[in-house]
């Protein structure tokens, strides 16, 4: 039998753990941090916080035994929010059995050291575990429910990616392969800035339009900065590019438009973020992109007002008046 250590029990990490107990012959370790709420979904076999109305699969064992859950997997996910990332595999990085898989699942730059996923993880576990990143438009609502959905496995081993290609994807679940790492994982991470942008202008109440526009000019922003740091520009048109932003702005589930909807309407983000345990990736995000595109010189007008909304108490009206008159030029 094969063991699968999902760590992070949120929506997303159970989701994937949903995806993996479809293959026959398998064990699904799903691994929380909170001790009395892993104990309440052991006893009602559902996370009723993140991802409710789904009944876990038989083969689930819910536990908060990092530990020994890392110890006995033949491949790990990692479904840890990038704020809590480093810690986490700084205590566990060394755990990981030598030459198995980990799949990042996070979408997200660090604050600072603006480090991807994947990198921070590698800085724990280093040559001894390859390290992939898994994304692409998949709202753990409807993976957990079996819909159709693709997604992207990415890491600079071609063999490595198709023999994840094979063991994760399911007859509702298919994943394909693609060996810029960067941009891929650039992708899933710039997009959560641009769904909230996307989640605003529903606040404000603004048409198809305008988020058209949006998403059209928010793409060639991270474009520019993902080129500019030597992805691949056809990384960003396939799955985890335009298709995940897509799903992201669009979709009742996004956790980024919808904080960004919120935004538009005049509450603050103080009060937004402290009414949910929910993490909106995209925040942390717009700082971090922010400041790294100040410092590499790359011109990126909505996520700066983005980021003047979020951090600087901008009126969103006034921010999306800003993108509207700012100098004329050409696409």
């Amino acid at each position: 039998m094969k063991t699968i250590c999902v760590i992070g029990a949120g929506g997303w990490g159970t989701a994937m753990a949903a995806i993996m107990a479809e293959k026959p012959n398998r064990r699904i370790l799903l691994v929380g941090h909170d001790e009395l709420y892993v104990k309440k979904m052991q006893k009602k076999r559902e996370n009723t916080i993140f991802l409710p109305g789904y009944k876990f699969h038989p083969s689930f064992e819910i536990t908060t035994d990092a530990e020994g859950s890392i110890q006995e997997a033949d491949t790990i996910l990692s479904a840890v929010p990038t704020k809590y990332l480093r810690k986490t595999w700084e205590e566990l990085g060394h755990l990981a059995p030598k030459g198995i898989p980990i799949v990042s699942l996070t979408k997200g730059i660090e604050n600072k050291s603006f480090l991807r996923p994947t990198e921070v993880i590698k800085e724990y576990v280093g040559r001894k575990n390859p390290v992939v990143c898994l994304s692409g438009p998949s709202h753990a609502e409807e993976v957990a429910k079996m819909l159709p959905t693709t997604v992207t496995i990415s890491s600079h081993n071609k063999a490595l990616n198709q023999r994840l290609q094979k063991e994760i994807s399911t007859p509702s679940f298919r994943a394909y392969t693609n060996e810029d790492l960067f941009g891929v994982e650039f992708s899933g991470a710039l997009k959560n800035i641009i769904a909230l942008a996307a989640g605003i202008t529903d606040g404000l109440g603004f048409g198809d339009n305008t988020k058209s526009a949006l998403l059209t000019r928010g793409l060639a922003e991270i474009i520019s900065l993902g080129c500019a740091l030597g992805a691949k520009r056809k990384t960003f048109y396939g799955m985890a590019g335009v298709g995940d932003l897509m799903t992201t702005a669009f979709s009742p589930f996004g956790r980024n438009r919808a904080v960004g909807e919120r935004l538009g309407r005049g509450e603050t983000l103080q009060d937004i973020l402290g009414e949910t345990p929910k993490v909106a990736e995209g925040v942390g995000t717009t700082r971090s992109v922010f400041n790294l595109a100040k410092k590499k010189s790359i011109d990126m007008p909505i996520t700066t007002q983005v980021y003047h909304v979020l951090f600087r108490n901008k009126d969103p009206r006034k921010a999306v008046t800003h993108l509207m008159t700012r100098r004329y030029k050409g696409e």
